[in-house]
């Protein structure tokens, strides 16, 4: 599977694999919950900080050896050189997940650290790193993708997308925070991290929706 991904060019390649890319990556964080609930009986209300480990120590890995092999330029980058723009990628990603956060009003104590630090390297995991891996410190790509969200194909929309989807929904997901309700739920940062998956999944989808659109557009030119 491997050797297929890295044949195409990492501006260009199929929706097949776009979407082979999305299930992979969706079926991680599904793992990561079956294993947490059925082998360790925990979930993300009850063990917060152990459960968001164990998702991201299983959506990291899968993330990271996927989207490596998108890898800009691949006659001067490595596969294993891509890996570790990934592995240098995480926690720059969460750290600045984390001071995004911070700022926007998430707890700040000592209890919370455990929990924010796992939080973030998830966000991390499902941001930064495969942009990290696929243009490295390319600063131009890192502006037109995110700060002018200027994306040019099904790759630029597999990494935008998604992205730009967990950030927005852990937005959404940390309404509830504030209100007075008691709920166990609410508590850092459990809805937030409900939102950004959900959010993640939802780019995930439109991402490949995208990559379809601009396939079938690209035939059709062709064929006029």
């Amino acid at each position: 599977m491997k050797e297929d991904l890295e044949k195409s060019t990492p501006s260009k390649i199929s929706s097949f694999q776009v979407f082979l890319i999305h299930v992979c990556c969706g079926l991680a964080l599904a793992v990561g919950f079956w294993v947490a609930h059925n082998v360790y009986s925990i979930n993300l209300i009850s063990h917060p900080t152990s459960t968001l480990r164990l998702i991201w120590a299983i959506e990291f890995p899968v993330v990271i050896l996927l989207f490596s092999c998108f890898r800009q330029k691949p006659e001067k980058c490595s596969y294993l050189k891509a890996i570790a723009r990934g592995l240098l990628g995480l926690p720059v990603g969460a750290l600045l997940n984390a001071l995004g956060a911070l700022a926007l009003g998430a707890p700040a104590g000592l209890q919370y650290f455990e929990r924010t630090v796992s939080w973030s390297l998830l966000m991390s995991s499902l941001t930064f790193v495969p942009t990290a891996c696929v243009y490295g410190s390319c600063w131009t790509d890192w502006h037109r993708i995110f700060a002018c969200t200027k994306p040019k194909g099904s790759l630029d929309f597999m990494l935008c997308l998604p992205a730009h989807g967990a950030v927005i929904g852990a937005w959404f997901g940390a309404w509830p925070m504030p209100l007075d309700w008691e709920r166990p739920w609410q508590d850092w940062p459990i809805c937030v991290s409900y939102g950004a998956m959900a959010g993640y999944v939802a780019g995930m989808v439109g991402s490949l929706g995208l990559a379809l659109m601009h396939t079938g557009g690209g035939k059709q030119l062709k064929a006029e």
